[in-house]
């Protein structure tokens, strides 16, 4: 695979010299750079180093896979293609994205999947490995996340205020959750056999990327979590 040396390089000239590696390449060296790999479509990446913000923004297709760290807003208003990150992961990843893959390893900031929605036959997928900051799902309307809180069970899988103007998708949780505290738009109830059936193939393929059995994840207790209305905050606005 065609090889970029990104250091020294501004976050223009690299994302000219990946567009013009057709087919995709490897990307030694990365550090802050910005908009790796957005709106593109087919292409194949591996970053070495550490993304700069929005990298896969309005991505289309393809694989990007990140062998440390990425910053904020991974994979921005995404439609499709699968975003792979070894490391952890910035605030805002998954904003707004209609579509596509994207695998953390470890741990997300404040406000994953925020805006987070489905389009058409789309349906974005979102599975943390470890911990997500506060306000993760804040007024998801479609798609899955998954958090697996795989490093640190013992502790909170989640931030403070959870699914906040949550009014679509689920979100599954790899945790009782008795400490989690969720606003009264939401249900929350222990996952079933039959959700897991739902969350198997996404598990099993997430385990894939990062060498880890999906008997053993699937094996703890899941919480689930879904929206009551789709006008969560019907009743700010109301009167009764």
């Amino acid at each position: 695979m065609y090889r970029i040396n990104a250091e020294g390089l501004d976050h223009r000239t690299l994302n000219e010299a990946i567009r013009s590696a057709a087919g995709g390449c490897t990307v030694e060296n990365c550090c802050g750079q910005r908009f790796i790999a957005a709106g593109m479509s087919e292409e194949n990446l591996v970053l070495h180093g550490t993304p700069g913000n929005a990298l896969g923004a309005y991505l289309n297709g393809g694989m990007l896979t990140v062998t440390g760290n990425a910053q904020d807003a991974v994979g921005d208003t995404m439609n499709a293609g699968t975003i792979v990150i070894h490391g952890s992961i910035g605030d805002a990843a998954g904003y707004a994205m209609r579509g596509g893959k994207i695998y953390v390893r470890g741990d997300a900031g404040y406000r994953a999947g925020i805006h987070m929605k489905a389009y058409e036959d789309r349906i974005p997928l979102m599975i943390i490995g470890g911990k997500a900051g506060s306000f993760l799902g804040e007024y998801q309307a479609g798609g899955v996340i998954i958090v697996l809180n795989l490093d640190a069970p013992e502790e909170k899988c989640v931030g403070f205020f959870p699914c906040t103007g949550m009014h679509g998708g689920k979100m599954f949780l790899r945790s009782d959750c008795r400490d989690v505290t969720f606003p009264e738009q939401v249900t929350a109830r222990p996952a079933s056999e039959e959700d897991l059936r739902e969350i198997r193939a996404h598990i099993v393929e997430y385990c894939g990327f990062f060498g880890l059995d999906p008997e053993e994840v699937l094996a703890a207790p899941f919480t689930v979590v879904t929206p009551d209305s789709r006008n969560p905050y019907r009743q700010m606005y109301v009167a009764n």
